[in-house]
């Protein structure tokens, strides 16, 4: 957690994570849970996927961001495939900025606000 709060800290470079459609890869995906707008699902796993890109977003927000990806988008994306294959999922999640109180200058990942 002090390792991605020091990396996030050193961040020049702010990376626009824009809006994602997140589709749910492969058939039996439960649909009960689904978002009422866009009928999305979040898929199972997520949270174990390869990071993609953090991002810092500043005022109004003041989040700590970040983009992960399933094996099928990552593959297309070290091979330079686009557009992106069926079954590609990415997936935003962020949460509220909070100081670390191990590494004073450092931001670490405070309460959960998206995925």
């Amino acid at each position: 957690m002090r390792r991605f709060g020091i990396v996030l800290a050193g961040l020049t470079t702010l990376l626009a994570a824009g809006a994602c459609a997140m589709r749910e890869a492969g058939a039996g995906s439960d649909t009960t849970n689904a978002s009422p707008i866009y009928g999305v699902t979040i898929p199972a796993g997520y949270r174990s996927w390869e990071l993609v890109a953090p991002a810092l977003e500043a005022a109004p927000l003041n989040e700590l961001r970040a983009v992960v990806a399933n094996r099928v988008a990552i593959e297309a994306y070290q091979a330079g495939r686009l557009p992106f294959p069926d079954g590609t999922v990415l997936v935003k999640l962020a949460w509220k900025r909070a100081q670390s109180a191990e590494f004073e200058p450092a931001s670490v990942p405070g309460a959960a606000t998206t995925v």
